[in-house]
């Protein structure tokens, strides 16, 4: 099974909104792929997901969705990167936790990361292009 990064974009509209992210998460529950995180990525999605989605999406079950992707996510200690890789550092956790799983995805909305297209091997793509490459894999 295929590791992936969601970034916190990612993760965000798949638990407001339908669409291609949520389609992406769908993936991971159905064992289609495995979402990477570290301690780091957690923290991060923890703390902006209720915040957001509270003013946003105030019927999205917020804290069962982050209790779901807790238990089922795959945990990595981010490997060490070398060299800034992003134009914004905050970035450089998904490619670290990418790196750490020898991931073959990073899903993310954020231009800094999917102008970097594919460090260390590691595809960066939006949902839809996510559900694309994984449609056609199979």
């Amino acid at each position: 099974m295929i590791g992936v990064v969601f970034d916190t974009g990612v993760l965000i509209s798949a638990i407001g909104w339908r669409g291609p992210a949520r389609r992406c998460l769908a993936l991971v529950a159905r064992r289609r792929c495995r979402l990477v995180v570290s301690t780091d990525i957690m923290a991060e999605y923890e703390s902006r997901v209720p915040a957001v989605l509270a003013e946003e999406s105030p019927q999205a079950n917020t804290l069962g969705a982050l209790a779901w992707v807790r238990a089922k996510a795959l945990w990595v200690e981010p490997a060490p990167l070398g060299k800034q890789r992003s134009r914004d550092v905050k970035d450089e956790r998904f490619i670290a936790a990418g790196l750490a799983a020898s991931s073959r995805a990073i899903v993310s909305y954020d231009r800094d990361l999917l102008a970097l297209e594919k460090p260390f091997g590691i595809l960066i793509m939006r949902p839809a292009a996510f559900l694309l490459w994984m449609e056609n894999r199979y």
